[in-house]
C-alpha cells in the first residue's frame, strides 16, 4: 500500500474515532470472516461500528485525539469498536459477543478520553441503555405533576366531605 492509501486510512479512521464517545480495542486472532461479519452486524445494529485496522495505521491515527490513551494498545491481531450515540449499548454487544466466542476478547477501552481496563467494560455493559434512561427520566418528570395533581384533589375532597357533614349537621338541626 503506498502512502497516500495509508494517510486516507489514518484519516478517515481518525475522524470515525473522534466522534465516538466509546473506543474499545479487542483481539479477534483466529475468528472466522463469518464471526466477525456477525460482530460487525451486532455493533451495527446498536449504533457503532468494528473496524479492523493495521497496528501502525491505527497508533497514529489515535494519537492527540481525545482516545490518545488507548495508542499504546496496538499489538497483535486489532479490532476497535466504536460507540457514537449509546457506548452502553456497544459494550454489552461486545461483553455478549465475547462470552460467546473462545477467540474473541476485549483489552481495553476509552470512554470520552478516561482509560477502562475489561472489568470497567463489562461494568459498563452492565448499566442501562439510552431509552431505558431516558424512560426513567419521563417516568421521574411526569411523577411530580401526577403528585401535584393528587394532593390538589385531596385538599378539595377533604373540604367537600367538610362541607357534606356541615350541611348534614345543619339538616339534622333544622329536623330538630
Amino acid at each position: 500500500m503506498d502512502k497516500s492509501g495509508k494517510a486516507a486510512i489514518i484519516e478517515a479512521f481518525r475522524e470515525q474515532s473522534t466522534k465516538a464517545h466509546l473506543a474499545c480495542i479487542t483481539n479477534f486472532k483466529g475468528m472466522t470472516v463469518e464471526e466477525l461479519t456477525n460482530l460487525r452486524v451486532s455493533i451495527h445494529n446498536v449504533g457503532g461500528q468494528y473496524h479492523v485496522i493495521k497496528n501502525t495505521l491505527g497508533r497514529i491515527a489515535v494519537t492527540d485525539t481525545n482516545h490518545d490513551v488507548l495508542k499504546d494498545s496496538f499489538h497483535e491481531n486489532t479490532g476497535v469498536a466504536l460507540g457514537f450515540d449509546d457506548p452502553v449499548a456497544v459494550a454489552k454487544s461486545l461483553v455478549d459477543f465475547a462470552k460467546g466466542s473462545q477467540l474473541f476478547s476485549l483489552k481495553c477501552a476509552s470512554l470520552d478520553g478516561k482509560p477502562m481496563d475489561v472489568a470497567q467494560i463489562e461494568a459498563l455493559s452492565k448499566l442501562p441503555g439510552r431509552e431505558q434512561l431516558l424512560g426513567q427520566l419521563l417516568g421521574t418528570m411526569n411523577a411530580v405533576p401526577t403528585n401535584f395533581v393528587s394532593l390538589f384533589a385531596n385538599i378539595i375532597r377533604g373540604l367537600l366531605y367538610a362541607l357534606s357533614a356541615i350541611k348534614e349537621q345543619k339538616e339534622q338541626s333544622q329536623q330538630a
